[in-house]
């Protein structure tokens, strides 16, 4: 299985949950308890938006075209 990188915003609302959106991928939007939850859940509606994609044959957003090696930064959540 292939993986593709997408940049993803976490951003914590005022109800205390937390919502994900991605300018990679239009139309990705994820809400959840906690930051791993809502992670979780991005990547499962990344992979149906990605799935729906290639099943009706439309061409990726440019993000996920190029998708060769290459470094990138990651913040990462650690509970305490």
């Amino acid at each position: 299985m292939a993986e593709m990188i997408f940049s993803l915003h976490i951003e914590k609302l005022p109800e205390g949950v937390y919502t994900a959106t991605s300018e990679d991928i239009p139309g990705l939007v994820a809400q959840g308890r906690t930051i791993n939850e809502t992670v979780e859940i991005a990547r499962d509606v990344a992979r149906k938006i990605i799935e729906s994609y290639k099943e009706h044959g439309d061409e990726l957003p440019p993000s996920l075209q190029d998708q060769s090696p290459r470094e990138f930064d990651l913040k990462v959540a650690v509970g305490i």
